[in-house]
């Protein structure tokens, strides 16, 4: 795996480099924002994670930047902020999740196993998902609907569409979809699926005719007959 770090503290980014090393993991470090961003243009990696507050760029802008490329790279924000405000303004610009200052370096390690776990799956045979308005490639990770393809899913908002998708007209409670979709005990806030549900229904044109909420329990998938 390999992973870029754009930290400006030096001591998390030693503690990261050793932690790295002994996972196997190639890491690279930058210390301010537009350092960072110069990287991530430069080589290829599997995730970033990137702290909130940095000189140059904040990580914020940084991950709205790479977002607003079309880059669906799993991006994790480290920071000291932990309001619910802040983390929905992280989910917003598309980050996949959120780890809060001071961390143990196996608490990031469970996130980045997770974050990475769908991203990284190799299908080895054409694996489609199709409903009335739907078509999901689990190859390509293509999603259409209604024969136009769907730009711009973040790798979480597309594991959870798929997720949804594979259970039309169930309905999951946020606990249930962020221990399934996720793919962790989740401790920060429930709204992370909301914002989530969100930023779906606005990327998919009437996103709100298939993506329910059903008040008091959670959400669900299902397709209006015509």
């Amino acid at each position: 795996m390999h992973i870029l770090v754009v930290e400006d503290n030096p001591s998390v980014s030693s503690m990261l480099e050793l932690f790295f090393s002994k996972e196997g993991i190639t890491g690279e470090f930058a210390s301010d924002g537009i350092e960072g961003f110069n990287k991530y243009q430069q080589n290829d990696y599997d995730l970033l994670v990137l702290d909130w507050m940095l000189p140059g760029m904040d990580g914020i802008a940084l991950c709205r930047k790479i977002r607003e490329q079309g880059d669906q790279v799993p991006i994790i924000m480290l920071t000291a902020k932990d309001s619910e405000s802040d983390q929905v303004i992280g989910f917003e610009m598309g980050a996949d999740d959120y780890v809060t200052k001071p961390f143990s370096p196996l608490t990031l390690m469970a996130r980045i196993k997770a974050v990475t776990r769908r991203s990284q799956k190799g299908e080895t045979v054409d694996d489609q998902i199709q409903t009335k308005h739907f078509t999901i490639n689990k190859t390509t990770r293509e999603v259409q609907k209604d024969g136009t393809v769907i730009e711009n899913l973040t790798p979480k908002e597309y594991d959870l569409l798929v997720f949804l998708l594979q259970h039309p007209k169930q309905v999951f409670s946020r606990e249930q979809l962020l221990e399934r979709v996720w793919g962790y005990q989740f401790y920060g806030d429930e709204r992370t699926v909301d914002v989530h549900i969100k930023r779906i229904r606005k990327k998919i044109s009437g996103g709100d005719q298939y993506f329910h909420t059903v008040w008091g329990v959670g959400y669900k998938f299902e397709e209006q007959a015509d």
